[in-house]
């Protein structure tokens, strides 16, 4: 939900949000805390994916129309970004701080990511399916975003940053790794500002799940 990048609820892959599809429920009794991850995967390969309603709200599930998503093949960095990234100022790193990434950005004074939400994603994350990718600068975590992978997808979750040009950076590299490992699909939910300057597009819901659909036949792993 990379509009939920950079952020549900800035400037990002998550902005405001209506759902046109939605569900309002909770995945589990609430002293379980936790979204089982086979209910997450199955919620992602038919289109949808959850935010809760505040930090300690119901558990809503998504699948707008139109769907945002960045062409993988139409990804665009700014003159000006290429030169921030010549420099070498980051240091860019996978799955290292996976859980310091996702408090960050849930780290705001309203947000989508909830206790319950980081506790999932954790779980997803310890079996393979959850990765982060970390901009580090002098030794400290100054950026990142994190997201889910399927098949031959990469559904954005949310970025942050705590440096200029932080989360650019962790974008960049996320692309590329997708172009490499080729995948089929990077998802960014909604479509904000931001992410049409890297070539974010929205397309209508049913060629969304098209897409989808033909990113889950292919098998490719997203960590070398």
């Amino acid at each position: 939900m990379l509009a939920r990048w950079p952020s549900r609820s800035t400037n990002g892959i998550h902005g405001q949000r209506e759902p046109v599809h939605s569900l309002t429920t909770r995945a589990h009794p609430p002293e379980v805390n936790i979204i089982e991850p086979d209910l997450l995967l199955a919620a992602y390969a038919a289109g949808y994916f959850p935010m809760a309603n505040s930090r300690l709200g119901d558990i809503r599930w998504y699948s707008p129309d139109p769907r945002a998503i960045i062409p993988l093949d139409r990804f665009k960095v700014s003159r000006s970004l290429r030169q921030v990234l010549r420099k070498r100022l980051f240091e860019i790193r996978e799955n290292t701080a996976f859980e310091a990434v996702i408090r960050n950005c849930a780290n705001r004074s309203e947000t989508w990511i909830s206790e319950e939400i980081v506790r999932s994603y954790l779980q997803l994350h310890r079996l393979g399916y959850a990765h982060s990718i970390e901009a580090w600068c002098e030794g400290a975590l100054v950026g990142g975003l994190y997201g889910v992978t399927l098949g031959g997808a990469f559904f954005g979750e949310s970025m942050f940053s705590r440096k200029r040009d932080a989360s650019k950076a962790a974008l960049v590299h996320l692309v590329e790794r997708l172009r490499h490992k080729r995948f089929a699909l990077l998802d960014t939910q909604f479509i904000t500002p931001h992410l049409a300057r890297f070539g974010a597009v929205e397309i209508s819901r049913e060629d969304y799940l098209d897409i989808l659909n033909r990113a889950m036949t292919k098998h490719v792993a997203f960590c070398p």
